[in-house]
């Protein structure tokens, strides 16, 4: 604009002149300071692999080796499972400075998820260039069924402190046949322990402690087919099956009994045989992370062949599935009966708590007093097929997702109480 003035008016042309010659110094010392050295270096850290549907920490060092503060935005190219496109971080960097830019990402599907590079826009504070540096850090980190809360369960138990995080301190009905030692009476000990010999020695009272039985057989079963491809707050059924049978696994070693693993759908299955060692832990993780649903019905008696080839001693058989209506559970319950007659099954299948949330919301028309009504009737039949399968002499989890790895914990530890195993 004002060479245009300046085109009638000499005085506004010199000081046009002078701007553009300010202008283009500045430019030059700003290409200077920014392209003179590589005044940025920056550098990410991860894990050696995720855990499914849990917050998975990342780290990014960076450092402004620039003799002066920099204006610095951060692009990390992040897997493209998370549609993130604009993840980025700005700040101001002193010289010298090493900053640690933190973050963490949740992933809800197993399988390999690629980093790409890291990208960093530096400005010096006179902000008419910035300069593009690119950090070649591609990385593959596998995502891998929630270990997290399997070591969370873990501690738990090993300190004895499951009753933390909801899971229910059960009375034994009457003893296990394993003996484990002569301790002090405590309040609550069941008084029918009392070792008198040792009380009148030691002149204290004096309990017979016993222990649960060791070596019993703990089976997951995870149904592969259409049923568990349902989502809930990103997970799919199949993932909140699979996290909480690795956590039930862990926790069975704990308690010194065997923890075994199959899969079935309508024409493949998935056999990891129970063992008893800790570390077969890590084989039924490596069994569990490529599994993926398919949009087929699942063969039940594929599975009952499947067990009767594989599991030759009775077994606690906790069978991941899901019905929607009576109509479908009365499908399979002949399979689950025949299997109920060789094991102690129990079936655990999902409440839809999104169904249940509508159903305590007011309709506000005449067409969500319809839906509503029709909701009811889909919550009703849950409760119907847990009556009819408890019938049938079969164990039952009606259970939210969330709570389903607390709800099948305090199943095994009631059932390893009452000594139904």
């Amino acid at each position: 604009m004002l060479f245009v003035v300046g085109y009638f008016y000499t005085t506004f042309a010199a000081i046009a002149e002078v701007l553009l010659l300010v202008f283009g110094v500045l430019l030059l010392i700003d290409f200077l300071l920014l392209y003179r050295i590589n005044g940025i270096q920056a550098r990410r850290t991860l894990p050696q692999r995720f855990s499914n549907g849990d917050e998975n920490p990342v780290s990014i060092s960076i450092t402004n080796n620039y003799a002066f503060s920099a204006l610095v935005k951060l692009i990390d190219e992040i897997p493209s499972q998370f549609q993130q496109r604009d993840f980025n971080f700005s700040f101001l960097m002193k010289s010298g400075e090493e900053l640690v830019k933190k973050y963490e990402l949740r992933p809800t599907e197993r399988g390999e998820y690629h980093f790409g590079s890291i990208l960093v826009f530096a400005a010096s504070q006179i902000g008419l260039l910035r300069r593009k540096y690119a950090f070649e850090e591609p990385a593959m980190i596998p995502v891998y069924p929630s270990f997290i809360q399997m070591r969370k369960f873990e501690m738990y138990a090993i300190s004895n402190r499951l009753t933390d995080i909801g899971i229910k301190k059960i009375r034994r009905i009457g003893h296990t046949m394993e003996f484990d030692q002569i301790k002090e009476y405590v309040q609550g000990d069941d008084v029918r322990s009392i070792n008198w010999k040792a009380t009148a020695r030691s002149q204290s009272l004096m309990v017979n402690q016993f222990q649960d039985e060791r070596s019993q057989q703990v089976i997951n079963v995870i149904d592969m087919g259409r049923v568990m491809k349902m989502p809930f707050d990103g997970l799919h059924l199949l993932d909140y099956a699979i996290n909480t049978s690795l956590v039930l696994a862990n926790i069975s070693l704990i308690k010194d009994d065997k923890a075994g693993l199959v899969t079935f759908s309508h024409n493949s299955s998935t056999v990891v045989k129970p063992e008893r060692r800790r570390v077969h832990i890590q084989r039924i993780q490596d069994a569990l992370y490529n599994l993926e649903t398919n949009f087929l019905e699942s063969d039940f008696e594929r599975l009952i062949i499947s067990l009767r080839r594989h599991i030759n001693q009775r077994s606690l058989v906790m069978l991941y599935t899901n019905f929607e209506t009576v109509s479908s559970m009365k499908r399979q319950l002949p399979y689950l009966q025949r299997i109920a007659k060789d094991h102690l099954l129990v079936v655990v299948f999902f409440q839809n708590t999104e169904l249940e949330a509508f159903i305590k919301d007011d309709p506000e028309n005449v067409g969500e007093v319809y839906t509503k009504i029709v909701a009811e009737k889909f919550n009703y039949e849950k409760k119907e097929i847990v009556k009819a399968l408890n019938r049938s002499g079969i164990q039952t989890i009606l259970t939210p997702p969330k709570e389903l790895s607390v709800n099948a914990i305090n199943k095994y530890l009631e059932l390893k109480a009452r000594g139904l195993i």
